[in-house]
């Protein structure tokens, strides 16, 4: 029941915050921000919001900090929108989405560059050994047969 709640306020943290930051603030710093993700503490009283930024580092750190320094606007506008007892204090957080996805981009890409290599290497290889190594039935002559009919005869009249 209380991951319930935690979730629906800190969704609606998170709608309110997009919204005001759509809105836009008077700080020239801030730059293209996306709210990502809000936790929040399970007693209500601390919410921890993931943005991203499109841009460069310096950008990114301009952001950072005209959200630090609007934080007390943005939580007296989520106390006004929130019907809980106490506003919650919020802490921003840059969250590294974009960086893990091209990281792992990258992963995959190399993957398909090596399976292309094994594929090709795979193309021109020889058997090591015979081409087809598994045992098979001893195909026998004419004359090996009578040999084993022979052998098999006495040995079943020596059991006798």
């Amino acid at each position: 029941m209380a991951g319930e709640r935690q979730a629906r306020v800190a969704d609606r943290i998170r709608v309110v915050l997009a919204e005001r930051l759509e809105k836009g603030l008077r700080d020239p710093r801030l730059g293209f921000v996306t709210i990502t993700d809000v936790k929040v503490t399970g007693d209500l009283q601390h919410a921890s919001v993931f943005y991203t930024v499109m841009g460069d580092e310096a950008l990114r750190a301009d952001t950072a900090a005209a959200l630090k320094s609007a934080t007390g606007m943005l939580r007296s506008e989520v106390g006004k929108h929130l019907n809980t007892r106490l506003t919650p204090s919020l802490e921003f957080f840059l969250d590294a989405i974009p960086e893990n996805a091209d990281h792992i981009a990258a992963l995959l890409r190399e993957a398909r560059e090596r399976d292309a290599a094994v594929a090709g290497l795979a193309s021109t290889a020889t058997y090591a050994g015979d081409a087809d190594p598994y045992v098979k039935p001893r195909e026998f002559d004419e004359d090996e047969v009578d040999e084993a009919e022979e052998e098999a005869a006495a040995d079943e009249d020596d059991k006798a």
